[in-house]
């Protein structure tokens, strides 16, 4: 269960963040996304090292699919890092109602990408390859 928490608060902390845009007179929605994007990458951390760390080599098809995992996985926890450390930045320099929200947001959707992506390969190695059953 461990990895789909940073999949799951992710996913709703971008959608919280993009809710936000369009619904001016909540601004809890930015607050939740700001901290749901901090914590999503704390477990995104855990996540990441627990499947380095603790998963079997493989051969073949699922040792194929393993690897492609384990680089969009790489992908997604470089670009939350990055994304949730600029927005960090943002909000303790009072910017988010200038472009950086933007470009924060968008930082978010680049690792709401990657972190589905990851997901949906860790489901195919499951559902496939009876990987980690």
């Amino acid at each position: 269960m461990l990895v789909h928490f940073p999949i799951a608060i992710i996913s709703v902390g971008f959608l919280f963040d993009l809710l936000s845009l369009w619904i001016k007179n909540q601004s809890w929605l930015s607050t939740a996304g700001y901290w749901l994007e901090i914590l999503g990458m704390a477990g995104a951390v855990v996540a990441f090292g627990t499947g380095y760390f603790l998963t079997s080599p493989m051969e073949g098809e699922a040792g194929l699919m393993r690897d492609k995992h384990e680089l969009f996985a790489t992908f997604a926890l470089v670009s939350i890092i990055i994304a949730t450390l600029f927005r960090i930045v943002v909000v303790y320099l009072k910017k988010e109602s200038s472009a950086m929200k933007y470009i924060s947001l968008g930082l978010f959707f680049i690792s709401f990408v990657f972190v589905s992506i990851t997901g949906y390969l860790g489901g195919t190695l499951v559902l496939e390859y009876m990987i980690g059953l």
